[in-house]
C-alpha cells in the first residue's frame, strides 16, 4: 500500500470506516515467491464469515479525459502483470481466499450519484464509487487493450 496514493489511502479509510480487519502491504520492495518476483497486492482483508480478500486497488477518475472533453467511460484496465500477480497471491493463500481488483472511481463534481448508494464513499471532500471484480472473473472476460503497454481490460457490457 502506498499511502501517498490517494486511491489506496481512500480505500484504507473505507476499510477502517467499515470496521474491517486488514493488513496494508508495504510496496517499497517487490515481494518474492520462491525465486521469482511478484507484484505486491495492496491489502489483505479478513472479511465477513472468515473470508480472506486479497485486494489490488485500481484508482480511476470519472469522468476521465481532459476537462474540456470528458470521457464518460468506467475504465477497468489493469496490466497483465497485475492479473498474474494477483492470481499467484490467491494460489499462495489457497482455498477461502478471493483475489479482487478494486476499482475506486473518484467522482468529479459534475457526476450526480444517489446519496444512499451503498458503494459511494466520501473521504477528504471527495466522492468515490467502489467496484470490485474477482481476478478469476476478470481473467475469464479480459482482452488485450494495449500490447505495447501490456494492459488488458474487460468489455464494458461485461464489467457492468
Amino acid at each position: 500500500m502506498d499511502r501517498s496514493n490517494p486511491y489506496e489511502a481512500a480505500l484504507e479509510a473505507y476499510l477502517q470506516e467499515q470496521g474491517l480487519c486488514y493488513v496494508a502491504i508495504d510496496e517499497t520492495r517487490r515481494a518474492m515467491l520462491g525465486d521469482s518476483p511478484v507484484k505486491n497486492l495492496d491489502f489483505i482483508v479478513h472479511g465477513v464469515c472468515g473470508s480472506r480478500l486479497l485486494l489490488d486497488v485500481k484508482g480511476r477518475r470519472f469522468p476521465g479525459g481532459p476537462a474540456g472533453k470528458p470521457r464518460y467511460v468506467w475504465e477497468n484496465w489493469a496490466t497483465q502483470e497485475d492479473v498474474v500477480g494477483l492470481r499467484r497471491w490467491a494460489q499462495l493463500f489457497g482455498p477461502g481466499s478471493t483475489a479482487l481488483f478494486v476499482f475506486l472511481y473518484r467522482l468529479m463534481p459534475t457526476v450526480a450519484v444517489p446519496p444512499a448508494s451503498p458503494d459511494l464513499f466520501r473521504w477528504r471532500g471527495e466522492q468515490y464509487l467502489l467496484r470490485a471484480v474477482a481476478v478469476e472473473d476478470y481473467l475469464q472476460h479480459m482482452r488485450v487493450r494495449s500490447p505495447k503497454w501490456g494492459t488488458v481490460n474487460v468489455p464494458m457490457a461485461v464489467f457492468r
